[in-house]
């Protein structure tokens, strides 16, 4: 049964109808979406087990006219003529975009060798295997193209054949396929060696770079692309790699993340100057899907990519298993985040600028987290992380930037800021600097708050813990409660006492026989932080002159000290006995030693100055000989 092959001149359209044109009138209608193919059973039972079977099922055979139809057709309408065409012995063209749609079509026409030799199947496998799985252009083709057919495709491993072979690839020198890089352009001869001036000279390309694929990879769709990652990373590629190769995917579909990238939005690096057409993707299943492929390492570009992708994720409304797993990752690399990009900004309907409930989350990740995750290779991603680099640290300094630049928000609340000084330990902090510069900002941008608030902010300093500098800027803040500003004056002093007990330790020393000078590492630290004092002395022993002149001022500000006290005293007895300096010292924290003058009556006319005048007055007497100016302000 020989089909009518010479007699067919080709095939025409019209309408919904294509009809073969042969001399023989057509005894057979496939209808495939509606569009009715009017052809004839003997060249189809030839070559298509199904066709045959449906024939022999319905027992029209031997009847005039047989129509049917073909639900689910692989392919379309558009691929069955390619099986029509092959049917009748037209010549029929395979290509990267059809392959995979026509293997589908041939398996499920039942088109094998059993009903002639190199038949449609056999013919498109053989093209499959020898063609697009040894081109990486045609092998990234016939991915994109594979939609309208993946399950079936995937049912003859398709799909699975392709991944393997761009993974392969992937793990293998460019230039041993010969494989055209766009950096030299049309400086390469077939062979891969460059040309100068058409002439080949012999010198071959080196293929240093090893994101050269991305670009190309990044048009297929999410559920290909996640399949390849996840095949490449079973087969061993660089962690850092694919890591690059999603950031790159992602900000292509995601463009909201160049924003907050710094221009990192990658360049464009491919090995196949072919075009393709973009995949259409759901931003929202991108990001879900994208989060689960990257891999639990750290760095400072792929912190940075978290966060903004963090951002998007807010303002798309991910699920929360997907927003949470974001902010676990940042919190394990916490301390190589940068204050902007951790400015997230507040997208629902709160009243605060910034998401701060959202950090301090991820603070509590960073808290929790343990030491397990690795960094990426120092060559990419441009990272930075060490043991020695005291994370806990870094991340402390940078919480007191964030809450400095987040105070100045009318709307945030006390307790807001204070949980988010207090969710690092205390052991984070060596100097409260930071958050006496925060907390006076967050006064300033409050003036409506009252005393009580601002002193159970105030309990977050550790005033021992404040520099010299700080101190001064304290004393003289007029924003602060007053017993603040009575503590801070106090463990100034304090600070003051043991600066200069150190520097006259570290002076008799010197004018001691020669011998080993011994000084406490506590002490050593008290006198370094203090501008420098042991280093200058060493050096120069015309600074004894002015540590006596130190000694000498230090006597004064204690008359200072006690001047402020008895005029505490003298208001504190017109309210209550309950009130006397000594409590007022007790309940500040202050330890008085005691002196005759405590014992003295005192009396209090009509004209006694208020408590904040009294500080006022000492405060100006005070700093008349401390003019030193607070630093960070």
């Amino acid at each position: 049964m020989a089909p009518p092959a010479a007699k067919v001149s080709g095939f025409h359209r019209e309408g919904n109808d294509w009809f073969c044109t042969a001399s023989l009138p057509s005894d057979v209608t496939v209808v495939v979406e509606r569009v009715n193919f009017h052809i004839h059973k003997f060249p189809l039972i030839s070559k298509c087990g199904k066709i045959e079977k449906m024939f022999e099922e319905s027992q029209g055979i031997h009847e005039a006219k047989f129509t049917t139809s073909l639900e689910g057709f692989p392919g379309g309408p558009d691929i069955f003529l390619i099986a029509v065409k092959f049917c009748y012995g037209v010549r029929v063209e395979l290509t990267p975009r059809n392959i995979i749609m026509v293997y589908c079509a041939a398996d499920y026409l039942g088109m094998t060798d059993a009903y002639g030799e190199e038949n449609l199947l056999s013919k498109s496998e053989s093209f499959f295997h020898k063609t697009i799985l040894r081109n990486w252009k045609d092998c990234i083709l016939a991915l994109q193209s594979s939609d309208p057919v993946m399950p079936m495709a995937e049912k003859l491993h398709i799909i699975s054949k392709c991944l393997n072979a761009l993974s392969m690839m992937v793990s293998t020198d460019p230039s041993l396929f010969g494989w055209p890089m766009m950096m030299y352009g049309s400086l390469q001869s077939p062979g891969g060696s460059i040309l100068w001036n058409g002439i080949n000279t012999g010198a071959r390309i080196r293929s240093s770079e090893s994101d050269w694929w991305f670009e190309d990879i990044s048009y297929l769709n999410v559920l290909l692309f996640k399949r390849l990652i996840q095949t490449m990373e079973a087969r061993g590629i660089r962690s850092e790699n694919l890591a690059g190769a999603v950031m790159y995917y992602t900000r292509k579909y995601l463009p909201g993340l160049g924003r907050w990238q710094s221009g990192q939005s990658g360049k464009t690096m491919t090995v196949a100057s072919f075009s393709l057409t973009p995949a259409a993707v759901d931003q929202r299943v991108l990001l879900e899907s994208i989060e689960k492929l990257l891999p639990e390492k750290k760095g400072k570009s792929f912190c940075r990519f978290l966060l903004g992708l963090l951002r998007v994720a807010l303002i798309l409304g991910v699920n929360q298993t997907c927003k949470e797993s974001l902010m676990r990752r940042i919190g394990m690399q916490l301390e190589l985040a940068t204050l902007d990009s951790l400015l997230i900004p507040t997208y629902s309907d709160s009243d605060t600028l910034y998401n701060n409930d959202c950090v301090e989350q991820i603070v509590h990740h960073f808290i929790s987290s343990e030491p397990r995750i690795t960094s990426f290779s120092p060559a990419s991603l441009d990272l930075e992380t060490s043991p020695l680099s005291g994370p806990l640290r870094k991340v402390a300094k940078l919480m007191d930037s964030y809450i400095a630049e987040v105070a100045s928000d009318v709307n945030l609340k006390p307790g807001k800021i204070r949980s988010l000084a207090e969710a690092l330990p205390e052991s984070s902090r060596s100097l409260h600097d930071g958050l006496y510069r925060a907390l006076d900002i967050y006064f300033k941008a409050h003036p409506w708050l009252s005393e009580k608030e601002k002193e159970q902010l105030c309990n977050i300093i550790d005033y021992q813990k404040l520099s010299i500098d700080a101190c001064a800027h304290a004393s003289q803040n007029e924003r602060l409660p007053l017993r603040v500003v009575l503590q801070v004056l106090f463990f100034e002093q304090m600070q003051l006492r043991t600066a200069l007990a150190g520097c006259l330790h570290v002076i008799d020393n010197e004018n001691a026989p020669a011998g080993p000078i011994t000084i406490s590492s506590d002490m050593a630290g008290q006198i370094v932080q203090r501008d420098g004092w042991v280093t200058v002395v060493r050096e120069n022993q015309v600074l004894k002159v002015d540590l006596e002149r130190m000694r000498s001022r230090v006597g004064e500000l204690e008359e200072e000290f006690t001047k402020m006290k008895q005029e505490m005293k003298k208001v504190s007895k017109t309210h209550s006995s309950l009130n006397s300096p000594r409590m007022v010292a007790r309940r500040i924290g202050c330890k008085l030693l005691p002196r005759a003058s405590d014992a003295q009556a005192d009396t209090v006319d009509s004209t006694a100055p208020t408590p904040r005048a009294s500080v006022e007055q000492a405060r100006s007497s005070y700093h008349s000989g401390h003019r030193k100016t607070f630093s960070l302000f």
